[in-house]
């Protein structure tokens, strides 16, 4: 597997969603890019000026929301993935 350098986060992108609430079926012509994704590997964190480490804030296994054009795609066994900057993700999903 791929370990991120610095604060980045290698995120295994989402399914769209297929479905409307009201349960409308959507083509795939019409269905958003995924932006949330799985967090499969994370970098050790920013180090600052001063050379002290800040920890990146999520975890493997954890479900974050990235912006929109965040990242850079990767292929790695024929999966794609995104390789994200900290600070391009919004969000964690808290269950």
């Amino acid at each position: 597997m791929l370990k991120p350098l610095g604060d980045r986060v290698l995120v295994e992108p989402l399914e769209p969603e297929a479905k409307t609430p009201g349960g409308i079926y959507l083509p795939e012509a019409a269905q958003e890019a995924p932006r949330e994704g799985k967090v499969v590997a994370v970098g050790p964190g920013r180090v600052t000026d001063k050379g002290e480490l800040i920890p990146t804030g999520v975890k493997a296994g954890d479900i974050v929301t990235y912006t929109k054009y965040g990242g850079n795609e990767i292929k790695i066994d024929d999966k794609e993935y995104l390789l994200v900057d900290s600070h391009s993700l919004l969000a964690v999903r808290e269950d």
